[in-house]
């Protein structure tokens, strides 16, 4: 148990953050979840009686001239910080639709430097421990698939990369979620391998709590995929759909 900690939950309505809500509440500490969907998070917590003790708060990530203010409002500072917001449009989609293209873009790199930038800058919170981001193994080779989704959560981790290094002196660690296919209301309707689809149960257990390392791969399946695309020819990453 952790009494008297809180983390903060960005993009809380996601299925992994859903998760992660559950695993944090049991392991005593209150629970922020902010999203844009404070209608479907305030059911979800009134449907399970152990999460009464979370507040429900609205965040926008893309909405960036509100950040400031919304960590300023926050009714206490957090100890965890876990940025879990996403949007998933298809490659092709996305290729001849720029909206789609830029929101990508805007959710998961801009919208998350953003607010991770004031979270970080506020030096006047000693509490701060761990900030915990979920990427995407999508953005450790650059395929023709998806390419531009694979793109923004290339850009999230070399963010966050940087960012442990720069939180270092403070002892504030830093860590991604390199997650392979999640079985999800964003993934809902896309072709995708069945033996590799993992439950975002599955990925929230490997964020609470997190391992020491930088990234962490969940699934030993992933693990593999993910050691064999860092090492393979860019020749041979060509041939892959």
């Amino acid at each position: 148990m952790q009494p008297n900690k809180t983390v903060l939950i960005l993009g809380a309505n996601s299925d992994v953050a859903k998760e992660a809500i559950k695993l944090y509440v049991k392991a005593g500490y209150k629970v922020i979840a902010a999203s844009r969907s404070t209608d479907a998070l305030n059911t979800f917590v009134q449907q399970q009686d152990f999460l009464k003790d979370v507040t429900v708060l609205y965040f926008d990530a893309i909405a960036f001239d509100t950040h400031q203010q919304f960590y300023d409002n926050l009714p206490c500072k957090p100890n965890v910080v876990l940025y879990a917001a996403g949007f998933l449009k298809n490659n092709e989609a996305a290729i001849h639709d720029w909206e789609s293209c830029f929101r990508m873009m805007k959710v998961h790199y801009c919208g998350a430097v953003s607010i991770l930038n004031i979270i970080v800058a506020d030096t006047n919170n000693m509490q701060l421990e761990k900030i915990i981001g979920l990427s995407s193994l999508s953005g450790v080779r650059g395929r023709k698939s998806n390419f531009i989704y694979g793109s923004t959560k290339s850009a999230f981790t070399q963010y966050m990369a940087g960012l442990r290094q720069y939180l270092f002196s403070r002892n504030i660690s830093v860590h991604v979620i390199v997650a392979g296919y999640i079985r999800s209301k964003m993934t809902a309707g896309l072709n995708l391998t069945e033996s590799l689809m993992l439950e975002p149960s599955f990925i929230a257990k490997a964020i609470v709590p997190i391992p020491k390392r930088f990234i962490i791969v969940p699934g030993f399946k992933w693990k593999l995929i993910y050691f064999i695309l860092k090492i393979l020819p860019e020749k041979l990453v060509a041939r892959l759909p």
